[in-house]
């Protein structure tokens, strides 16, 4: 069985650019990921501390902070002030209490205190919404 080639490209048709390519830092709200382990230990660091800090990020604020700097540094991020993402010395976190979840360990349930069935606008008729309509 032979092959049809005749519309496959010519080797000397295809055009290679030979521009340089510049590498940028990403745009803001691109997080790729580090490939190349650069940030891996401040990552596991910042890990470690939320684990033992039942995942309670306040408390693992600085390493947060340092993460976020290396992946500047080695432009896995856009340079951004560390002032503007949450950590200036006027968004430090005061006075905050952790939720014991003390309504749900005594039996709470969320919206079972609601006793009236309520219905979607599809589940009622085309005649209950002419007279909602005649009511107003």
């Amino acid at each position: 069985v032979l092959q049809d080639y005749s519309n496959t490209p010519n080797m000397s048709s295809m055009n290679f650019s030979t521009s340089k390519q510049y590498v940028r830092p990403p745009q803001r709200g691109i997080f790729p990921l580090d490939h190349d382990s650069e940030c891996k230990p401040f990552m596991e660091k910042y890990m470690a501390c939320l684990h033992g800090a039942n995942d309670v990020h306040h408390k693992c604020r600085e390493l947060s902070r340092d993460y976020l700097q290396c992946r500047m540094d080695h432009e896995l991020m856009s340079k951004e002030n560390l002032n503007h993402l949450g950590f200036g010395e006027d968004k430090q976190v005061v006075g905050a209490h952790e939720y014991d979840k003390a309504k749900e360990k005594a039996g709470f349930v969320a919206g079972k205190h609601i006793q009236k069935k309520s219905k979607w606008w599809f589940q009622s008729s085309r005649k209950e919404w002419v007279e909602d309509e005649d009511k107003r």
